[in-house]
């Protein structure tokens, strides 16, 4: 590998959101360091891009200059910890580490403790836009020093929107991925609501609703329109039954970090802690609830009991 020592700027993790930010970074014009855990998948990205392939940490460290600057999107937790162990002992003092996978704001404050006792200074970054930032461009919250987020202008400006809209230093380190952690928890609460909606019309059988032109409608001059209900009206427009589709919905980690903050913070959050719940009733998980439910029922008032 070539010992090249004109960037000072790397990713680490090339999935989906890592991936696309390093084209993004590509169509500016900017050329960084990229490494992968499979290194096929770096190569790849590496003929398309014309990026820096690095095979691993110590690689990834020698491509840079100093002081540098260390982009982990990689999944949040275990994954990133080890991240972070293997390249503090690489790094050197004044390097930047910026961990823009959807952590916990809580683990924030350790890590950046932690990083200083190396001279390292610690970012969190909340990166919102998911499989469409590479075209429009990503939403980025980050917490930190103001000296860092000085360093970090021209990066955020290459991937967000405009090199004005779309990225914001929210303030202190925890700042960014607690910001991230509300936006995730407000679009849980949509995103219930757009589906209770939706739902809502299409059992009105007399009325023989069309979903996909009122989704349209709506998206022109209506109080209640977004992106959500943009990418609605696409597929809408496209399947109105979901045959295909198992009525099952995951749940981030953020989305229940946001009802615990609601709880510890005496702030009444109820939309999107219900709306969480809802995503726990599609996983099973309020299966055994219902059996009962029918159980009791039947017990008090003889109600009939429908048996699989």
């Amino acid at each position: 590998m070539s010992q090249e020592k004109s960037m000072e700027f790397g990713i680490v993790g090339l999935g989906r959101m890592g991936g696309n930010m390093a084209r993004r970074f590509a169509r500016q014009g900017m050329k960084i360091a990229v490494m992968n855990r499979s290194f096929d998948v770096t190569e790849a990205l590496v003929k398309e891009t014309g990026h820096l392939a690095c095979v691993d940490y110590t690689s990834l460290v020698t491509a840079l200059e100093a002081p540098r600057i260390v982009w982990l999107m990689l999944p949040a937790g275990e994954v990133t910890e080890a991240a972070l162990s293997a390249l503090l002992p690489l790094l050197s003092s004044g390097d930047l580490i910026v961990d823009g996978s959807n952590g916990h704001y809580k683990d924030d404050r350790p890590r950046a403790v932690h990083c200083a006792q190396f001279g390292i200074e610690y970012v969190d970054a909340g990166v919102s836009g998911g499989v469409w930032g590479l075209e429009n461009g990503y939403c980025i919250m980050f917490g930190g020093s103001d000296a860092v987020a000085g360093r970090l202008q021209p990066y955020m400006q290459a991937l967000s929107p405009t090199p004005t809209t779309g990225w914001l230093h929210t303030g202190p380190v925890g700042s960014g991925h607690y910001v991230k952690m509300i936006h995730n928890g407000i679009e849980y609460g949509m995103m219930q609501a757009f589906a209770e909606g939706f739902a809502l019309m299409k059992d009105k059988s007399d009325f023989a609703l069309d979903l996909a032109a009122i989704s349209e409608l709506w998206r022109h001059g209506s109080v209640v329109r977004s992106w959500l209900l943009d990418l609605s009206a696409e597929f809408l427009a496209e399947d109105q039954i979901f045959d295909g589709i198992e009525p099952f919905v995951a749940d981030s980690g953020e989305g229940r970090w946001t009802a615990l903050a609601a709880i510890e913070q005496g702030i009444p959050a109820p939309v999107m802690t219900l709306a969480l719940a809802m995503r726990f009733a599609t996983q099973g998980k309020n299966d055994y609830a219902a059996r009962l439910l029918a159980k009791m029922r039947q017990g008090f008032g003889g109600h009939a009991v429908k048996e699989n």
